[in-house]
């Protein structure tokens, strides 16, 4: 065991310990599976990343993700906390402006806005699920067909079970099974409007940019900022009942809801207001078709750990 640099840092909030927690060991070199693993339970945050040489010519660093039940190949939260840690610890990316990290879905891109980090989406494959599937997700999360107004698999790494309901405030009011989905082996994002768009969701969506975007009591994380989506999320099989604000899901969240018309071609999703956090998504479909996912990042906890 030797001592390496470590930080925690608060991903998708510009105000600490409003966002989602992400542990970053700065140097990973000759940590095994193992030792990885049991770190990331011990410290049991949603995800822990390893940063390490990168493997790839075309990349900056290399990052491993856990969360406390096993290794991810891409998550949202920790690739841009992974890349604020490397940033602040000395990491000179080989062109300015531009950061690659290589991770087990291969390579994803990440600029800058100011301080702002935002990765571009990783390819996502989608499905529409099985009515029987739908129907059993739906009641572990104590929803009635008529909420839901659309669900996809969705698949950018993580794999998620999407669900858009017809209002945000039916995501907020949820109150999952959590055995029930973990006996299903699903992991549900579900999404909602709030309800200023209610109407041109539903017969104005040719005119998505002229929505009226809702209003919600300011909060310190983001001094009142309109809300285009709610988002919450709910990861059982993997050990995280709930996680606070998660990169992964809003990515294939907006993939899918861009393409099919239901939000435009960028907005401000929210994020962990039920677990007392007020993460912050912004979206961003760029003239080329990616879509871009940012956020801020803030260094909570810095020093050395024993590994």
């Amino acid at each position: 065991m030797k001592s390496r640099p470590f930080k925690q840092v608060d991903v998708f909030t510009a105000t600490a310990y409003y966002g989602n927690p992400l542990a970053v060991v700065i140097d990973g070199q000759d940590l095994d599976d193992a030792a990885m693993q049991r770190f990331a339970q011990w410290t049991n945050l949603s995800e822990t990343t390893f940063l390490l040489p990168p493997t790839d010519p075309g990349a900056d660093y290399r990052v491993r993700i856990f969360t406390p039940g096993g290794e991810l190949p891409f998550a949202g939260h920790p690739t841009i906390g992974s890349c604020h840690a490397w940033l602040q610890a000395g990491g000179k990316p080989k062109v300015a402006g531009r950061v690659v990290q290589q991770c087990g879905a291969g390579l994803v891109p990440l600029r800058r806005d100011g301080e702002r980090l935002a990765f571009a989406a990783p390819p996502l494959k989608r499905s529409a699920p099985s009515p029987a599937l739908l129907a059993k997700v739906a009641g572990a999360l104590g929803l009635k067909a008529q909420q839901v107004i659309a669900a996809q698999v969705l698949d950018n790494g993580p794999v998620w079970f999407g669900l858009l309901l017809n209002d945000a405030d039916a995501v907020l009011a949820l109150q999952p099974d959590h055995r029930a989905l973990k006996e299903l082996g699903v992991k549900a994002g579900v999404a909602g409007v709030p309800s200023a768009h209610d109407t041109s969701l539903l017969i104005g969506r040719s005119n998505r940019e002229a929505r009226a975007f809702g209003n919600r009591p300011a909060t310190p994380n983001d001094d009142g900022a309109k809300i285009d989506l709610e988002v919450r999320a709910f990861a059982e099989p993997i050990g995280v009942q709930e996680d606070p604000v998660t990169g992964s899901l809003n990515a294939s969240l907006a993939e899918w809801l861009i393409a099919d018309g239901h939000m435009p071609e960028r907005y401000l999703a929210a994020q962990g207001q039920c677990l007392g956090r007020a993460g912050r998504v912004h979206i961003e479909r760029d003239s080329d078709g990616t879509i871009w996912v940012g956020g801020d990042a803030v260094t909570c906890v810095d020093g050395h750990v024993t590994l």
